[in-house]
């Protein structure tokens, strides 16, 4: 596979408030550990090998464990996960999938349980965000390190 182009080499002013946005979705207060698996599980229904690789070595810095990543694909049938974080990726998969899903009722009425109505919001624009970083680096074939150094041998 080859990159098709670097947004950020290409366009970086236009795409310096999503930088900023993602910088502020990351301080908002909700759980690293949290935001961490709701990227890599929109990223894995996605597709993004350079947005899993990036953020399951980040889960990975902070913390997180092999074995809930590894799983989280399976995080319905898992008892790793706690009731917050499973409302949090139900959210992730109804809003990732939105155009088969709706956003059905369920899994908002899960999310509101566990979630202040502030934290609705934060969730929804981590949700959203890590969408459009997933769509640009699919779009434009981004690659993840570790398939450069492996190409490059």
């Amino acid at each position: 596979m080859q990159a098709r182009l670097n947004p950020l080499a290409v366009a970086p002013d236009v795409l310096k408030p999503m930088i900023d946005l993602s910088m502020a979705v990351a301080k908002s207060g909700l759980e690293e550990s949290l935001q961490e698996l709701v990227k890599i599980r929109a990223s894995q229904i996605n597709g993004c090998a350079f947005c899993l690789h990036m953020h399951t070595h980040e889960a990975r810095a902070k913390g997180e464990t092999e074995e809930r990543i590894y799983l989280l694909d399976g995080w319905r049938e898992s008892p790793l996960y706690s009731d917050r974080e499973r409302a949090a990726l139900g959210w992730t998969e109804a809003l990732t999938r939105v155009a088969e899903t709706r956003a059905p009722d369920a899994d908002y009425e899960a999310l509101a349980v566990h979630f202040t109505p502030e934290e609705q919001v934060k969730l929804t624009l981590l949700i959203g965000t890590i969408n459009t970083w997933n769509r640009f680096s699919v779009g434009f074939r981004s690659i993840h390190p570790a398939g450069r150094s492996r190409a490059a041998a």
